[in-house]
């Protein structure tokens, strides 16, 4: 099994995925360990001292100010991590909450956190041991942290709360710790503090974005062409010098995308042999580099600041080289909420262009030859027409979901936390908003695969035809008389999520940006 090493420079959004999705196993170094012990040396030396260290020997928040004796700082780290295990709602994907967790131990295994060598091995025991605490929906407002979430999985740490075992079964966390021979934490001076305060949940659900996208992207890119081909559209606007006098990066990658698909197509060019030729193909077809490109910047401009949070040490407060401890407000979200909020403008400007394709293909007077609704036969057979209002029911939502929830913000603990970034939610509402994309570009897929076909005498480019095959082989049927059509649509949608379209193309047109 693959094996992440955790040092103390952070980590690389690869890892986060090999542990998230693919239970790659954990190991902190030598180095992390050393680091560990020397930051544990410091916060134990302050903790001895009279004065009042802020999260060592002091309450939190707007409660910072009370000085806590020696005596009562286990409870107050065990009763940080109790009430701020404080979620509400539906349970949190296993992927997520094993990101967080990952996360998490890489800032306190760069030793900046203060945190005994002992805990961040537990933490590391947990991934290994396949054990997952339960979080829920909602709880973090992107400030001080990711507190609920990361409380709830603290507690587990306690060997108090419930996780989801490696069988998917959910038991009491400490049921599950002592059957992998795992000891609870007994938290100490800043420990309950240090797990609780990290962009960590926000960051992980934004690499796991990242990753779903650049599939996403490159198969719209696909579908694009597939509709350009069926709707007997040029392909000379994918030329790459009027790309290079406009030299937005992604604008390129994705005109380069569209002209290796349809390299060699017979469907393309016909505007002059039409009863009504043709001086342009609409926006929705000919902007497909210009509005897919600016997503791909977009997802440049987050996977830059991803890998700038991925290498950060975010606690407060934190423990720095020179030996202070020093609070810090490094905990807030708003890099990482601005840059998620921006994601889902950009899914769902990419939806909104994929539906008007399909639409165009439906309907007889804008599909140039093409049957109403791709029907077999139109009146009787109503083809594509609902599977159409499904895409624009999944576009209307994806404009719902890009409202930017890092423009509100509610204060909160009794107005010392007053202005926070809601990051956490920006990122639940894009793995929304991902989800929907996906069937989106499915929908155009069906559609542009079927409407080929449909195209008697022509013959589609050799991309445009192993994505065919490989669409109907993973059973995404094609024209014919109505059917029972959900099951072709989730079909349609699992081979797009799989990234099995790209992967069928890439054969014939070599790697795709």
């Amino acid at each position: 099994m693959h094996t992440v090493v955790v040092g103390t420079s952070g980590t690389t959004a690869e890892d986060v995925i090999a542990v998230a999705r693919g239970n790659a196993r954990v190991e902190l170094s030598a180095e992390a360990l050393e680091a560990l012990g020397r930051a544990r040396e410091i916060v134990d030396a302050l903790a001895a001292k009279p004065e009042p260290v802020y999260g060592v020997s002091t309450g939190f928040g707007a409660l910072a100010s009370r000085h806590i004796s020696p005596e009562l700082r286990a409870q107050l780290q065990r009763n940080i991590v109790r009430s701020h295990a404080a979620g509400m709602g539906p349970r949190v994907e296993r992927e997520v909450v094993r990101a967080l967790m990952f996360l998490r131990l890489k800032t306190v295994a760069s030793g900046h956190t203060g945190v005994r060598p002992s805990v961040a091995q537990t933490m590391a025991d947990l991934l290994n041991a396949g054990i997952t605490p339960v979080v829920h929906e909602y709880g973090s407002l992107g400030c001080s942290g990711d507190l609920a979430p990361l409380s709830h999985c603290a507690l587990a740490l306690m060997g108090e709360g419930d996780a989801e075992g490696p069988d998917g079964t959910v038991r009491p966390a400490g049921e599950l710790l002592a059957e992998h021979g795992i000891e609870p934490v007994e938290l100490r001076e800043k420990e309950g503090l240090a797990l609780l305060n990290g962009t960590d949940g926000m960051l992980g659900m934004l690499v796991m974005a990242l990753a779903d996208l650049r599939t996403l992207y490159t198969s719209a890119d696909i579908t694009a062409a597939l509709t350009l081909e069926a709707l007997l559209g040029t392909e000379k606007v994918l030329a790459p010098e009027l790309h290079a006098i406009r030299p937005h990066p992604g604008q390129g990658a994705s005109a380069a995308n569209m002209a290796a698909v349809l390299k060699g197509s017979g469907l393309t060019g016909h505007f002059q042999e039409e009863s009504a030729p043709r001086v342009q193909d609409a926006y929705s077809v000919r902007c497909a580099p210009q509005v897919a490109g600016a997503g791909r910047d977009t997802m440049a401009h987050a996977a830059l600041v991803a890998s700038r949070e991925l290498a950060a040490a975010v606690d407060n407060p934190v423990v720095l080289p020179d030996g202070r401890v020093e609070s810090n407000g490094n905990f807030h979200g708003a890099p990482v909420a601005y840059v998620l909020d921006f994601l889902a403008i950009a899914a769902a400007d990419l939806g909104s262009i994929a539906e008007r394709r399909t639409d165009r293909l439906l309907d007889k007077n804008r599909s140039h030859g093409l049957p109403p609704f791709l029907a077999d036969d139109a009146g009787v057979d109503s083809g594509l027409m609902i599977a159409q209002y499904t895409q624009a029911a999944l576009v209307s939502e994806m404009k719902r979901l890009a409202v930017p929830a890092s423009a509100d913000s509610i204060p909160s603990s009794a107005m010392q936390e007053d202005h926070v970034s809601m990051g956490w939610s920006a990122a639940r509402k894009l793995r929304t908003a991902i989800d929907n994309l996906t069937r989106i570009i499915a929908i155009e897929l069906y559609a542009a695969t079927r409407a080929i076909e449909l195209r008697h005498g022509l013959t589609p480019a050799p991309a445009s035809q192993a994505a065919i095959a490989a669409a109907r082989a993973a059973g995404v049927q094609g024209p014919g008389p109505d059917r029972f059509l959900a099951p072709d649509l989730a079909a349609a949608d699992a081979f797009v999520r799989a990234g099995a379209l790209v992967t069928a193309v890439e054969p014939v047109t070599g790697p795709l940006a």
